[in-house]
Formats: structure tokens, C-alpha cells, sequence
């Protein structure tokens, strides 16, 4: 046997969440034409084993699966056995050559000891020793037609299928694959700025920073658009040297907040929330308010200091001196932020190892279970594997999301070392080609260990497409990421189609991260000048189709236009609470400045339907109803509705 999966590089576990459906696979084999049979032998968290018979896949590449539901959370051991199949190959043997009359009095003989052998197996209930003991009997005096008869029992088959007789087996190393809570692989995000909530335009025309519990005020508007996580930037207090001015400027004026990822201040720093914001008894009160809506509160943890921190003056080894004694400040060419110095873990690695878990385990304290880590690919990955294993030992539930927009290496190492979610290339995924790619990638490639957040926008990122894309291009990209993965984010302003760049960035102008945002999001929404309704529609149909709330289920799907992107999403009866089946095709027009007819082919075999079968789709936006087969006529048109979300209906 070679190639077992689930798997995770580097010797690392592979990941699932508790309901996710996982395919077990493995390649076997063996020499000859005799038949061979694959199972797993599973041992969950709390020492119980089971059985799970794989089945050969149909393509001629030796592979062998069966999809598995993990429920409890922990570490789950697994191993592969295979072994020589004596029924099946008997069963096989004999159905051919007494179907042509060869070798009749050869097979039944076979056939008796085999059934003898099986009879004497005192695991099988006593029900089933005497049905095989009498089938020996039977096979002792057959002729073709009983012997035949047998060879061909479904019912007999079904009693070898659950108990083997084999007489070779062979089995994999023992491996390994932690099962976390669903929010870890399942959820939607929406991001604000606490100080943005509720901030207030004074008479002189300075503003009022909101405050913990005016952003509560919002968080009932975040629970009924159907995001299950709120992100919140870094609440820390903000550093006044060098604090940047508005749009990254470097004269903050001195009512300018300053960015919040510029940690520290003469009121503290990383386990201390700014006193604009309120106090630690504010916060929790937000993280109490968010739970009641069914929120989670997902903290950012940016490893970072402003000059002013309390760490640049008791740990200046935790920072890079340069030769004329200054401390290098963060740099991402072209971008400076001379408010920023990144920590450097060369100079005292446990020390500042340490203290990061201890800022982590006081952030626990206060109700935060999620963490939205910045820049993790400039720290060690050493540090990351052992600060996730020693915090999510003490608290299982914790999640810790990597926002790394870096080389494919990295990214996916931060992930086999341990990160429950990773930000991926989404943003910069836009044509048909480049989405067929990413996505299939995504399901098939890395889904046994990253589990992608598939953010539509963030504070950094307005990318071109947003920016002259129009709104058409603002509900293609939401529509997509809501469908393709399980977790996605959207950054508010999104659904007001806030798409303006400062000059020769891909960032807003007037960028929130440096300075108050005053945003009236209901009376857009009156106007009926916003995307939150979309937004809603979307979330509520990702709450009613479990098949979009799964990753290793995406299936691309042709066109004849190189704009229409074409996949499909389909779960299986035996893992949906109904017992029925849910399968969703999304037909996208990526060009969001066109109107688009063309052909889609589908292989409608994924969802059980042969070619050429006729059934009804259901477009779950428009309530638009269509009877298709394998190959379907589709006008798409952006201005109007430029993505099909279709529901395959049951047939009567």
C-alpha cells in the first residue's frame, strides 16, 4: 500500500472538522488476478475502534476510498489493512466460469471449504455460522444452477463486506488526524473597527471614537446579514511616534487615531485595550452581547510594536538594532511603517515565546476562542507549532486563523504546523482560468491540512477587479467565496461597494486603518443602495445546503466562454440530517462588465444523474426554475444577475 490520506507534509496531522466529511484513500495492490479487499481501522479520541470497508475507485489508479464523518473533537489515529480477498475472489471466479459451464465441481468444491473455513470463525454471530455452515453443505451436492446461485447471493456478500475471510493482509504505519470544532472549518466573517461604530462628528468637525458598547449596537445588524464570526483589529492602545496620518500619511494631526496595528502606548500594550474603546469589563460585555447572537469575536494578535511600547524599553532585544542603534521599523517595499517595529525571536526566543502565550491565555480570559494572527510568516514557524499545540492542549476550542499572503511554501507550511485557517490568493483569482485552478487546488490539493478563508476584501486589499469592476463585480467575487469554501470573510464597507483606491495602490482611500469611518449602513440598505441583502441571501443559503458547508466536494465543471466558471457541490444523502441529498451548481459570469450567453457541460454523474437524464435546477437568488440535463443553454447577465446559485431538485 503507498500514499495514504487524509495527510499533512512534514509528518505533521492532517486536519478535519467535526462534521466534515473526510475521504480516507489509499493506493493497494497486489500481484496476480486474485481480488483484494482495503479497510481503515479507525481509533477515536476516547480508544474505540471501528472498521470502515474502502471501495475501488473506477479509474484504473489503484486508489481505494470511503468518506468518513469525524464528529468528536481531539486526535484521531487511523490505519489502512489490506488483504487478500478469498470470497470475492471465489465469488468471482465462480460466477464466470459456472455461467459458461467450466470447471462447475472445481468451483463448488472451492466454494465448500471456503464456506467451511468461514463457519468456524467464532467472531460471527451463531445466526450467521450456521447460514455458512449450511451453505457448505449446500455445495457439496449442487449443480450449476445452486452453485451459481450462490456465487451470486447479495445477502452472502453483504456477510463477508462487514467480516473478510482473507488469508494474506498487510497494513500502513499508524497516522494521525485532529478533528477540531466546526467554527474552525465552518463560518462567515465580517470584520469592523470598534472605534467606527458609533464614532460621532463633533461641532468643531473633529470625531468622537465609538467605543465597545456602541459597536455592540451593530452587532445585531452583523447576526442578521448571517455571519457567524466578528473580527475586530487590533484593540490595543496606538503609539504616538510616528503615528500615521490619514491615507499613511506622516503627519497625523493630533485628533488622527493613528493605525491600530501600531501597538503600544503609555497605557500599555498588548493585554490592555484602548482607553477610547473603553475597558476590559467593555469588552467582554461586546464578547457577551456577540455570543448571544450566535457571534464569535475573533481578536486580531499582531506580534508588532509601535517606539512607544512598554516592550521597546524593557525587551530591546526583542526587536533588530541596526549599526547606528536604531530599531528597524517594518518594511513591505513599497510600503513603510515607520510606526511599526516587527519583533525579532533571534535575540530571546523563549523569552518572547513566553510572553506571547501569555498575552494569548489573557485574551482566552476575557471570552476570545478565535485569532486572526498577522503577518505570521515573519515569525518562526517553530514558534507557531508550539504555541497552537500548548494553547489549544488547555483549550481545544481556540482557532487560530493565518493571514499570510505569501509564497505557496510558507503558507501552506503555517498550515501543517498547526493553523485551524489560512487567508489564501483569492483576492488576485479572477479569470475563469485562474479560479478552475485555485479552486480544484483548494479542494483536492491541500484540503487534508489548510482550510481556506476565502476574505473577499480586507483593509489592505482593494484590488483592481473591486475597484473598476463595478457592482456586478462586487456580487460575483461575494458569490464565490460564499459557494467554493466553507469559511469566508467580507471587511464592512463591502456591502456599500466602497471601491475608490488612494492612487496607485490597491488600498481604500481614506483608509479606515488610519483614521474613523462614519458609515450609515441601514439608510443604504433603505435606498436600496447596498449589498446586504445579497449578502443575507447568501448566508441564508449556506445555512439550508450543507453541501457549501464542506471543501473536498468542489467539482469544476466546462463552459464554451472563457468569462462562464462552471463547479458544483454535492453531498450525499448518508451525511445530511433529512437523509436527502444536496447538490448546488453556481454558474459565474467573472467579467463584470458583460452580458454572456454560451453552453455549460456538466458531469452529472457526481450528483447520480446519467447523461442525458433530464431534471429541474432552481435558482435559489431569482426563484427562477429550468429543466436541464448534461448540457444547458445559460445567459448570464451582469448587470442584472451575473451568477446562477442552483439547487438540483428531486425528481418525483
Amino acid at each position: 500500500m503507498a500514499d495514504p490520506r487524509p495527510s499533512a507534509p512534514g509528518g505533521f496531522a492532517a486536519k478535519a472538522f467535526s462534521g466534515e466529511v473526510v475521504p480516507f484513500r489509499v493506493v493497494a495492490f497486489r500481484e496476480g488476478h486474485d481480488l483484494i479487499g482495503v479497510h481503515v481501522r479507525l481509533t477515536a479520541p476516547d480508544g474505540e475502534e471501528s472498521l470502515h470497508r474502502l471501495s475501488a475507485l473506477e479509474d484504473g489508479s489503484d486508489r481505494w476510498q470511503a468518506e468518513i464523518v469525524l464528529h468528536a473533537q481531539g486526535v484521531w489515529h487511523y490505519r489502512f489493512e489490506a488483504f487478500a480477498d478469498d470470497y470475492a475472489t471465489w465469488a468471482h471466479a465462480a460466477a464466470v466460469k459456472i455461467a459458461v459451464d467450466v470447471d462447475v465441481e472445481v468451483m463448488a468444491a472451492l466454494g465448500r471449504d471456503l464456506f467451511t473455513r468461514a463457519a468456524t470463525d467464532k467472531t460471527r454471530t451463531p445466526a450467521e455460522r450456521k447460514r455458512l455452515a449450511s451453505t457448505s453443505s449446500t455445495l457439496s451436492t449442487a449443480d450449476a444452477e445452486t452453485a451459481l446461485a450462490v456465487a451470486t447471493d447479495p445477502d452472502l456478500a453483504g456477510l463477508f463486506a462487514v467480516r473478510p475471510l482473507f488469508s494474506m493482509s498487510s497494513a500502513t504505519t499508524d497516522q494521525t488526524i485532529v478533528v477540531e470544532r466546526t467554527r474552525a472549518g465552518v463560518g462567515g466573517w465580517y470584520e469592523f473597527f470598534p472605534r467606527s461604530e458609533g464614532a460621532k462628528r463633533q461641532k468643531d468637525g473633529t470625531i468622537k471614537s465609538g467605543t465597545f458598547r456602541t459597536a455592540a449596537k451593530r452587532l445585531p445588524a452583523v447576526a442578521d446579514m448571517g455571519f457567524q464570526v466578528l473580527y475586530l483589529p487590533p484593540v490595543h492602545p496606538i503609539g504616538r511616534t510616528h503615528r500615521k496620518g490619514p491615507n499613511n500619511t506622516l503627519d497625523a494631526g493630533p485628533t488622527d487615531p493613528g493605525s491600530p496595528w501600531a501597538i503600544g502606548a503609555a497605557e500599555g500594550g498588548h493585554d490592555t485595550v484602548h482607553p477610547d474603546l473603553g475597558t476590559l469589563a467593555d469588552f467582554r460585555y461586546f464578547v457577551r452581547e456577540a455570543r448571544k447572537l450566535g457571534v464569535d469575536v475573533a481578536l486580531d494578535l499582531a506580534l508588532q510594536a509601535s517606539p512607544d511600547h512598554p516592550w521597546v524599553r524593557s525587551h530591546p532585544e526583542w526587536f533588530t538594532t541596526l549599526p547606528d542603534g536604531t530599531i528597524a521599523y517594518a518594511e513591505n517595499p513599497p510600503k513603510k511603517y515607520q510606526d511599526i517595529y516587527p519583533l525579532n525571536f533571534d535575540g530571546d526566543p523563549m523569552g518572547l515565546r513566553d510572553e506571547v502565550l501569555r498575552i494569548v491565555k489573557h485574551w482566552i480570559a476575557q471570552g476570545v476562542e478565535i485569532f486572526r494572527v498577522d503577518n505570521p510568516h515573519t515569525k518562526p514557524l517553530w514558534f507557531w507549532e508550539w504555541l497552537i499545540l500548548r494553547v489549544t492542549t488547555d483549550h481545544p476550542d481556540v482557532v487560530f486563523l493565518a493571514e499570510a499572503f505569501t509564497r505557496p511554501a510558507p503558507l501552506r507550511g503555517l498550515a501543517a504546523v498547526g493553523f485551524q485557517q489560512s487567508y489564501t490568493y483569492f483576492t488576485w483569482r479572477n479569470t475563469k482560468r485562474e479560479l478552475e485552478q485555485f479552486l480544484t487546488g483548494l479542494a483536492e490539493e491541500t484540503a487534508d491540512y489548510l482550510r481556506p478563508n476565502l476574505f473577499v476584501n480586507t483593509p489592505d486589499i482593494l484590488t483592481e477587479y473591486l475597484q473598476f469592476g463595478g457592482r456586478a463585480a462586487y456580487r460575483i467575487r461575494a458569490a464565490i467565496a460564499a459557494t467554493a469554501a466553507p469559511t469566508y470573510g467580507v471587511y464592512a464597507g463591502y456591502e456599500l461597494y466602497e471601491n475608490v483606491a488612494r492612487p496607485g495602490s490597491e488600498e481604500n482611500i481614506d483608509n479606515e486603518k488610519y483614521e474613523y469611518k462614519l458609515r450609515d449602513f441601514a439608510a443604504a440598505e433603505v435606498a436600496g443602495d447596498s449589498l446586504a441583502p445579497y449578502l443575507r441571501r447568501l448566508n441564508e443559503i449556506r445555512r439550508q445546503h450543507p453541501a457549501l458547508l464542506q471543501l473536498r466536494n468542489l467539482a469544476v465543471h466546462w463552459s464554451d466562454d472563457d468569462g462562464i466558471l462552471v463547479y458544483s457541490k454535492h453531498l450525499d444523502g448518508a451525511f445530511t440530517e433529512d437523509g436527502k441529498p444536496d447538490t448546488i451548481i453556481v454558474v459565474a459570469n467573472v467579467d463584470p462588465h458583460s452580458v454572456r450567453e454560451t453552453t455549460v457541460h456538466l458531469d452529472t454523474r457526481i450528483w447520480g444523474i446519467e447523461p442525458g437524464v433530464q431534471y429541474d435546477v432552481e435558482d435559489l437568488v431569482t426563484g427562477a426554475v429550468w429543466t436541464w440535463a448534461d448540457h444547458n443553454f445559460v445567459r448570464l447577465d451582469s448587470f442584472a444577475e451575473p451568477v446562477h446559485i442552483l439547487r438540483v431538485k428531486e425528481r418525483s
